[in-house]
C-alpha cells in the first residue's frame, strides 16, 4: 500500500513542478517543495522497511529529485525574474 502511495505523490510532484513552471508562485512552490520533501520521505520509508534492489530504487529516486528539483529551482528563478519585472 505504501509504494501506492510514494508512486501516486511521485506522480503528482511532477504535475505540480510542472504546473508551477508555467504559473510560479509562492505557495505553489511551497507545494511543490512539500511534495519533494514527501516523496524522499516515504521512499526512504520503503528503502529501509522493506528489503530488495536497494540499488536500482536509489539511482531511480534520485534521478525522479534531480529531475523535480531543477525543475522547482527554475520556477523559483522565473518567479523571481517575474516579480523583478513588476518593480
Amino acid at each position: 500500500m505504501i509504494v501506492l502511495i510514494h508512486v501516486l505523490i511521485a506522480l503528482a510532484s511532477v504535475g505540480v513542478a510542472s504546473f508551477v513552471f508555467f504559473k510560479p508562485s509562492i505557495k505553489r512552490l511551497i507545494v511543490s517543495y512539500g511534495f519533494i520533501i514527501a516523496t524522499v520521505a516515504s521512499g526512504t520509508y520503503l528503502i529501509v522497511s522493506m528489503s530488495g534492489d536497494i540499488l536500482r530504487s536509489c539511482l531511480t529516486g534520485l534521478f525522479y529529485v534531480t529531475v523535480v528539483s531543477i525543475v522547482t529551482i527554475a520556477s523559483h528563478v522565473r518567479l523571481r525574474k517575474l516579480a523583478a519585472q513588476e518593480l
